[in-house]
């Protein structure tokens, strides 16, 4: 009887060392949870790889906008810690306007219990899940790879799987990314803090989050409220490190919040794809972070990680099957042209916003807080009733001022600033 099950036991770790995943996703943050939803539900069979042990922290402002939302398995219940219907805009702490609708512009979540959902998602639509492994690289060639359909992913510790298709969702440091070749040109720097406050302070913020724009070139300040606690956090360009750090110090200041000991004090870089960065490389592809899909202007990402999340998933699937390096290939492009031809665009018109801002704070300031137009058109956005792309696209008089600031002469913005202050 025991040499009969000691048999047995032997044959199924010889399978198990065997065994090829239909799909291995590397990253277990929204990008790769909804890579691994998508290609479960098509039946495949599904690894989730993380390096760390769920739910972890990731620095995040937590927004949750329409496209988002639309994005969501079906069931999904968003943690909402917080439901916005107002915004204050202010111009490096000055010409403060609050802005307020009878809609919920957007929900505002903690990331540990949105990613662990995701997940949990991913795991029942037929996902395994692993945490705390990392994984050192990825091979498509030599000794570790049996046939040209499959790809090694090899384990800190020496650990090797085996995968018909790899996605990459292992963040903006991302070593698959780094694999397939991903080309950057925009690294920003966030920093940010968690702030436990008193009932009567979180009562003031209750549904209504501050969008403070910078004193550096594209840098901009906010505050999400989540309860009893406030998300404070800048952004600016890598490169002004301490320019950032005083900003956010001088911006906790003047909200009055220094008083208070923050829970969390982190930091982040986030990074944007060039217009030619690769998206895959054989059988394997990338998304989210790891892919340098973000929107270029706000560094949004939770939207992005979770559509190209999606299609990573969907097209991995197909990956998958292929025979092939032709059809590999194949599949390969038509999963960078679905990238491209949606969020590629949004992209595009983020960084021409982005130059734009760059050059005229005081401008978009003004249109948020005193154009009706532009307000209207920021509650639609954030709601997922239309994108930027499709607004400038849509609408002439976008596209005019947007290119009439494009076209500006710089001597002019510093003039016109100048005489704004």
């Amino acid at each position: 009887m025991s040499s009969e099950n000691s048999s047995a036991d032997d044959v199924s770790e010889t399978e198990d060392t065997r065994q090829v995943w239909d799909v291995v996703v590397v990253g277990a943050g929204p990008a790769g949870a909804s890579a691994a939803y998508a290609a479960a539900v098509a039946g495949r069979r599904v690894l989730l790889l993380e390096k760390a042990e769920l739910p972890r922290y990731k620095t995040c402002g937590g927004g949750i906008i329409g496209p988002s939302r639309d994005c969501l398995p079906p069931g999904f219940e968003l943690p909402f810690k917080d439901r916005v219907h107002a915004v204050t805009f202010s111009n490096n702490g000055r010409f403060t306007r609050t802005r307020r609708s009878r809609q919920m512009l957007f929900g505002l979540i903690n990331r540990p219990e949105f990613d662990q959902q995701l997940v949990e998602h991913a795991q029942k639509a037929g996902a395994e899940l692993r945490t705390g492994v990392t994984v050192s690289r990825v091979e498509q060639h030599g000794s570790a790879v049996p046939d040209r359909r499959s790809v090694a992913v090899v384990l800190q510790g020496g650990e090797t799987l085996l995968a018909r298709a790899v996605v990459g969702a292992d963040g903006s440091a991302s070593r698959i990314g780094a694999h397939v070749g991903v080309k950057l040109d925009q690294v920003d720097l966030g920093l940010e803090a968690e702030i436990p406050v008193p009932e009567t302070v979180a009562e003031d913020w209750k549904g209504r989050v501050l969008i403070d724009w910078g004193p550096m070139p594209g840098s901009y300040g906010w505050v999400f409220p989540k309860g009893d606690t406030l998300t404070v956090g800048v952004i600016s360009a890598r490169g002004e490190g301490a320019a950032t750090k005083r900003y956010l110090e001088d911006f906790i200041g003047r909200l009055g919040l220094a008083g208070f000991e923050p829970s969390v004090s982190s930091g982040h870089l986030t990074r944007c794809r060039a217009d030619d960065s690769p998206l895959s490389r054989g059988r394997v592809l990338v998304c989210g972070d790891a892919a340098g899909l973000l929107e270029p202007w706000t560094r949004e990402g939770i939207s992005f990680a979770l559509r190209s999340g999606r299609l990573a998933g969907e097209w991995a699937v197909r990956i998958a099957e292929a025979h092939d390096a032709v059809d590999t290939r194949r599949q390969a492009l038509n999963y960078a042209f679905a990238v491209k031809a949606g969020l590629g665009v949004e992209m595009s018109v983020g960084k021409r916003m982005l130059a734009a801002f760059e050059r005229r704070p005081g401008l978009f300031h003004a249109a948020l807080t005193g154009f009706r137009p532009a307000w209207r058109a920021f509650t639609e956005i954030t709601r997922g009733k239309t994108t930027l792309a499709e607004l400038v696209r849509t609408h002439p008089l976008a596209q005019r001022v947007l290119t009439g600031v494009e076209l500006r002469p710089k001597a002019a913005d510093e003039a016109g600033d100048a005489v704004s202050s």
